[in-house]
């Protein structure tokens, strides 16, 4: 029996806008073609994201890259199948009783090739900054609203270390032990301990929706591999883990 199998509602929390595609997207059309209403909850506009060299590089640093990257969203997770789309401190996605507000990205460092840390200036309304408590709170809040029979985000390292990642990682497995819904975490290779799932049939879709990133990414002419805004070059998978906590 497989982790996907009979699940009414997923709810899959990411930290910035291409987040949902990049890690998850080929696994929210397979849960759209099972029956299952995906619903997704970002925490940030990805504002200090670098931009792809070309026509939308002048966006880098600027309020509008927020704009063109939240109608990028929009675009992908429709074609993904996506019902429903939240920002994280937006009711519904806000504890009760406190004022609306929005978690900035926080931004990031390489430490080494394919590991993440955190930026040298971090500002204070950035989402890796805020207490934990509060974004637990504002994730439990749309929990509770949707009541998903599974949740889905990162793991402990955030994939690869981001500092957004992190948080929301600890944020969204905080919110579901305290409200006893389960939760798994993405795994990018396979472990004995999480449940592998070659999900090769969403591959158009998965790369249909990679395209509407212009702004962050470039999908190669033959459609197998990417190239991110940094000018690193990875193959486009299919593939992902999930390990149930």
């Amino acid at each position: 029996m497989s982790i996907l199998d009979g699940l009414p509602a997923v709810l899959l929390v990411h930290a910035h806008p291409d987040d949902e595609t990049l890690t998850t997207g080929a696994l929210a059309a397979e849960l759209v073609a099972r029956g299952t209403r995906v619903s997704l909850l970002t925490a940030s506009r990805g504002e200090r994201g670098e931009v792809v060299a070309g026509p939308l590089s002048g966006l880098e640093g600027t309020e509008e890259l927020a704009r063109v990257r939240e109608h990028e969203l929009d675009r992908a997770a429709e074609i993904l199948g996506i019902a429903d789309r939240f920002w994280l401190g937006q009711a519904p996605a806000r504890a009760a009783g406190r004022e609306q507000r929005s978690y900035r990205d926080s931004g990031m460092s390489w430490i080494r090739e394919g590991l993440a840390g955190p930026a040298t200036d971090v500002g204070a309304d950035a989402l890796s900054l805020a207490p934990l408590a509060e974004v637990t709170a504002d994730v439990a809040a749309l929990i509770e609203q949707l009541r998903p029979a599974l949740v889905i985000s990162y793991d402990h390292g955030g994939g690869y270390g981001h500092p957004d990642h992190v948080r929301m990682h600890e944020a969204t497995l905080a919110a579901c032990l305290a409200g006893q819904t389960p939760f798994a975490e993405i795994v990018l290779e396979p472990a004995t301990d999480a449940e592998w799932l070659d999900l090769e049939a969403q591959r158009a879709v998965t790369t249909a929706a990679l395209r509407c990133y212009r702004s962050q990414l470039t999908v190669t002419g033959d459609g197998t591999h990417l190239v991110h805004s940094g000018g690193q070059r990875e193959e486009i998978t299919t593939s992902i883990g999930l390990r149930a906590r």
